[in-house]
């Protein structure tokens, strides 16, 4: 065995199951997997750690938090994706989509304003060799947005953005179905009063009605045209579900009922759940939890969405416990499933010939510690 990099007494996650033996790398690629116990000269000694693929995340909105750490502060916009890049390389995550909402302003152009330096900082920062993961876009396109479509139109060519979503956060129904919550949510988050939420819910629901069909025909018509991979957001019912599907979407991003979950099952598409619900417990929004979803074996891909690290904690959750759906599927959930899901079958599987994505993982207490990340053969965290 020889190679660039060769790793020895690993265990292994494949796809199909968890071997101990050694992985070489030349070119970037995985050039050969061993299970002979022995360790061949030069390799660097895993003993007993996990190798596993790069993790694979569609939708973190964790870049803003960065660009804009307080309300009316913007970071410098590079620095500010180094500081992201950092903090997700160091959660295992090697191929990221860094999702940017499209929404909010008076006319768009303010919303243009914060979008467009953040693209610019990702576009330099690759440009400049600064990034440890591989950075994607993905555009969530907000339907009760009167401006959607201006908003998106900067971008409709960008060889960035390789994702999409469609979603409607009017109160009432989706994310916000129960009132009471959502008027808890907002209260806490933003200090409104009583009568600053009865108004924003009247004009969110307002706009709902007289944006919302046709933003989002318009919208999956641009992703079709394009060939992106979209995503119908936060489904609650078998109507949302049955839309999406119609509309050529691919992904059931946050469903927020086990009807929706089992409907968009039917209907052959992938379902998406956060980390952090699973890692947590349950929904923050008092929605389907990720666990209850897991145990009727509706979770495909799992999202880190705001907490970058809870993605390969939520797929050793997966992995064990009252879930007990062994390492390779609930890896998958991370790696294989998101990949695929996105048009990336260059990645996600330890196997010859795929990039050398790869992570090496100890569980120290039960709790999974990344000890080392490569991308593309290349040691970068």
């Amino acid at each position: 065995m020889a190679g660039d990099l060769i790793v020895a007494h690993a265990r292994i996650v494949t796809a199909e199951a968890v071997l101990t033996g050694s992985v070489a790398v030349a070119g970037g690629r995985i050039s050969d997997l061993d299970r002979d116990a022995a360790s061949p000269p030069g390799a660097v000694d895993f003993e007993g750690d996990y190798l596993l693929p790069g993790l694979v995340e569609l939708h973190t909105d964790h870049l803003e938090r960065h660009y804009t750490p307080r309300p009316g502060v913007r970071w410098p916009a590079v620095t500010a994706v180094m500081a992201h890049d950092a903090q997700v390389a160091a959660a295992g995550i090697t191929t990221v989509f860094d999702a940017l909402a499209l929404v909010g302003g008076r006319n768009g152009e303010d919303r243009l304003e914060t979008l467009r330096p953040m693209v610019d900082g990702i576009r330099q920062a690759q440009a400049g060799a600064m990034l440890r993961a591989e950075h994607f876009l993905h555009l969530r396109c907000e339907v009760t947005e009167a401006h959607v479509l201006e908003l998106f139109e900067p971008f409709r060519d960008d060889p960035l953005v390789q994702f999409m979503s469609v979603m409607d956060h009017a109160p009432g129904h989706r994310q916000f179905s129960d009132l009471a919550k959502y008027r808890e949510i907002y209260k806490g988050m933003l200090g409104m009063t009583d009568e600053q939420i009865d108004a924003q819910t009247a004009e969110r629901i307002a706009a709902s009605r007289t944006h919302g069909i046709t933003n989002r025909d318009a919208l999956a018509a641009i992703g079709r045209g394009r060939g992106l991979p979209i995503a119908s957001h936060d489904d609650e019912t078998v109507a949302h579900v049955e839309e999406a599907a119609a509309l050529g979407m691919v992904v059931s991003e946050f469903p927020t009922t086990l009807t929706a979950a089992r409907a968009a099952r039917e209907h052959g598409l992938q379902i998406l759940m956060g980390a952090p619900n699973l890692v947590r417990g349950g929904s923050h929004s008092g929605n389907v939890s990720a666990g209850e979803l897991a145990r009727e074996g509706l979770v495909d891909i799992l999202s880190s969405d705001y907490v970058p690290v809870s993605l390969l904690h939520g797929a050793f959750t997966l992995a064990e416990g009252e879930h007990g759906i062994g390492l390779p599927r609930a890896l998958a959930t991370v790696t294989i499933n998101p990949a695929r899901a996105a048009g990336l079958e260059d990645r996600g599987r330890i196997e010859p010939g795929l990039r050398a994505d790869l992570l090496r993982v100890r569980l120290v207490d039960g709790v999974p510690v990344i000890r080392a990340v490569w991308r593309e053969g290349e040691r970068v965290a």
